[in-house]
């Protein structure tokens, strides 16, 4: 048996109960997991309030953990017993303890602690794919990203940082503000005091941007095409404001013959060798200190509707993790 914060059904914070559940032994191609750190993220609350269609009467959210190995499946044999691991899966990950593929497992190098890796497996992964695939960030380029002190905005200003691309950033309160230019970016836009169209405008001299990375959504989208360049890129990769209302192929070439994409990180490792090849990077950015990963906020995971609740007030800065 293990514990585990269950949903029985769609709705807020509170539908979060600390719950007995059974583990399942590991079966052909499976691994049992002991967890030590769960990440919490926007797309948990999805998943909870129902905005995202629930796949059973009921279930245990989460995206990202990092734990330990305490039994294999037959026909696994790129891990042992002991192995620490990190995984993102769309869901499952508020728990004790639990049985999953191994294929999705990913062995953690020395220099990442079990916390921190609970808060990159989806978000240090995100902006890998990011900035390298959905849009290839090249140097000299100018990009926009919203959210920019939240989990994956800090690792973005950095990697952009790393790349020698020009990074402007959006964020809602002057501590988030200074927090976001510590950790890689050039500018960054008060969007409470200050219109982020206006200001992207005036900082790129009326050129705009090459991309806009969006996980905002309702309140920002409209904005942000207005932020491109002729031919530059919307990348919308997540909705914390709601979602996108009112867009339109149209707009696009209004716009400057812009391009859109709604991506999302699971179609970008599908493939085992895929996984391991963005995690490498990942990890190895981490561990050359080019990138700094660090948890701003601690909950215990049996208080993790307290973690929501935090998230979605705009009460947190950077990646709050699960203790277990």
């Amino acid at each position: 048996m293990s514990k585990a914060m269950l949903a029985a059904a769609p709705g807020g914070p509170e539908v979060l109960v600390w719950t007995d559940v059974a583990v399942a032994a590991p079966g052909p191609g499976e691994a049992l997991v002991r967890q030590t750190a769960v990440g919490v993220n926007f797309i948990d609350t999805y998943f909870r309030s129902g905005l995202y269609a629930w796949p059973d009467s009921q279930i245990i959210v989460g995206a990202e953990a990092a734990g330990v190995v305490e039994a294999l499946g037959s026909g696994v044999s790129h891990l042992k017993v002991g192995d620490r691991v990190g995984y993102t899966t769309p869901l499952g990950a508020y728990c004790q303890a639990r049985t999953l593929a191994a294929d999705r497992l990913v062995r953690l190098p020395d220099g990442i602690a079990d916390d921190v890796a609970a808060t990159i497996m989806l978000k240090g992964l995100t902006v890998q794919y990011l900035v390298t695939s959905t849009f290839r960030v090249e140097p000299g380029m100018t990009v926009l990203v919203h959210a920019a002190a939240g989990g994956v905005g800090l690792l973005m200003g950095q990697w952009l940082n790393a790349i020698g691309a020009k990074a402007i950033g959006t964020a809602g309160s002057p501590e988030k503000v200074a927090l976001a230019k510590a950790h890689g970016y050039q500018e960054v836009i008060d969007y409470r005091t200050e219109d982020f169209v206006a200001r992207v405008t005036e900082i790129t001299g009326g050129k705009g941007c090459d991309v806009v990375y969006d996980s905002v959504g309702r309140d920002t989208w409209a904005g942000s095409l207005k932020c491109l360049r002729r031919r530059g890129m919307f990348v919308s990769f997540g909705q914390s404001s709601g979602p996108i209302e009112g867009f339109a192929l149209p707009l696009l070439a209004q716009g400057g013959s812009l391009s859109a994409c709604r991506p999302m990180l699971f179609h970008y490792i599908e493939e085992r060798a895929e996984l391991e090849a963005r995690a490498a990077d990942l990890f190895g950015r981490i561990t050359s200190g080019q990138i700094r990963a660090e948890v701003h906020q601690r909950f215990t995971l049996s208080d993790a509707a307290a973690a929501h609740r935090a998230l979605e007030s705009r009460g947190t800065i950077g990646a709050t993790v699960l203790t277990v």
